[in-house]
């Protein structure tokens, strides 16, 4: 099984999400700073590595865990199903391939944190709006992993999209 975490930007949410997945996050605890920014690939992404799949290890399971920015694109992710779907009927491949938007847990704090420091490069205002951002979205994000891999398991589909509406994942807290 192959795990793509995906948002806009690919560096915050996602990131968060991989390393939960991978259990390199501690569980049901709020996060700390150092915590935050010493997941790998968090708020170290460009514009320009936006469509690039980023690997961040394998599970407990042996799946892969990758994650990826689509930008604005809403035809991004289907046609990576389309492709992969191609592939596994040229060469026959067995691997289930799960889609998780994070977008939903996404704080306007780490918006606007990203939009400081990946876009316009002001790091002493966007760093602690997206830390504040993450522990504001973490048990969000965290709900959204463990949503994901149960899905995952329970489905007899190849290739599995899930959405994520934030309506789950606000009810999921309550």
């Amino acid at each position: 099984m192959i795990y793509i975490y995906n948002d806009y930007g690919g560096t915050h949410t996602t990131s968060l999400a991989a390393a939960y997945h991978l259990k390199k996050l501690p569980s049901h605890t709020k996060l700390t700073k150092k915590q935050i920014l010493q997941v790998p690939y968090f708020n170290k992404l460009k514009t320009s590595d936006m469509g690039k799949l980023i690997f961040h290890g394998e599970d407990e399971d042996g799946h892969a865990v990758y994650t990826v920015g689509r930008g604005n694109s809403k035809i991004f992710v289907p046609g990576l199903k389309e492709l992969f779907d191609i592939l596994q009927k040229k060469w026959g491949i067995e691997e289930k391939l799960i889609f998780s938007n994070t977008s939903p847990t996404v704080p306007l704090s780490m918006t606007f944190g990203g939009l400081f420091s990946r876009r316009l490069g002001i790091d002493f205002i966007g760093v602690p709006l997206l830390v504040k951002g993450a522990k504001q979205a973490s048990a969000q994000i965290e709900y959204l992993v463990e949503h994901t891999k149960e899905m995952a398991k329970n489905t007899s589909e190849q290739v599995l999209i899930i959405d994520n509406q934030k309506k789950l994942l606000n009810a999921s807290l309550s």
